[in-house]
């Protein structure tokens, strides 16, 4: 039988992750957070003191590159180069570097073939910015999550203010959105667009809660009521 997957994209700050977590918690499904991939490769070059903008020493780090995924207590962990990096990845500047390996044709290459292997053998929800278009083009179920540069502002600023990250005000985080929002849609390789296939649901005045009843409502519209 075709394992299922659940493809959940759009742009950064707009929930995807907190989504896929909790609807790969409610179903029972394995949960594949594609940018931290992304993110644990963009570390790796900060940390070597390489710009992720270029390409030719970012390249340069694939051969070798040792990014695994694991589970614990039900969570994600990302472990690069055996370190578990599950936090470092997330600071502001991660996130930028993170946009430009992403725009690498052979950084993306390497992981959506990394990824597509983890989908084949697992039911999956996996979210990131081309699953539904590129990764995963036949999933059963595509959602394209969204909201206002405001408010996934105000969430991005929460969130940091909470975990001690802030380091930026809150209308330069507005900047940062609409800057990553324009490179991630207008790079040349797997640029964020929705699929023609799936369903666009703005998450700007709903509750994590309202959300998640959203999407299991889709799902059932899909005929996967018995994975509910």
């Amino acid at each position: 039988m075709r394992s299922i997957q659940i493809a959940i994209d759009g742009p950064s700050g707009a929930g995807k992750s907190t989504m896929a977590k909790l609807l790969s918690k409610r179903l029972g499904f394995m949960y594949l957070d594609t940018g931290a991939m992304y993110r644990a490769l963009a570390l790796k070059a900060i940390r070597m003191n390489i710009d992720p903008k270029d390409r030719e020493k970012v390249v340069g780090l694939l051969p070798s590159l040792d990014i695994k995924i694991e589970y614990k207590n039900g969570n994600q962990v990302i472990l690069l180069d055996g370190e578990d990096v599950s936090e470092k990845i997330r600071t502001e500047q991660v996130s930028m570097g993170a946009s430009d390996v992403s725009a690498i044709p052979e950084v993306r290459e390497k992981l959506v073939k990394m990824q597509q292997e983890i989908a084949c053998d697992n039911n999956v929800v996996m979210d990131g910015r081309d699953i539904g278009t590129h990764v995963l083009p036949n999933a059963q179920i595509k959602i394209f999550l969204t909201a206002s540069v405001e408010e996934r502002a105000k969430r991005r600023y929460k969130e940091l203010k909470e975990k001690g990250l802030l380091t930026r005000t809150y209308e330069e985080l507005v900047k940062e959105i609409e800057t990553r929002d324009y490179n991630d849609s207008h790079r040349s390789v797997s640029p964020l667009r929705k699929a023609e296939d799936a369903i666009l649901l703005d998450t700007s005045n709903l509750s994590i809660e309202e959300t998640v009843e959203e999407i299991l409502k889709i799902i059932k519209m899909k005929g996967f009521d018995n994975v509910i």
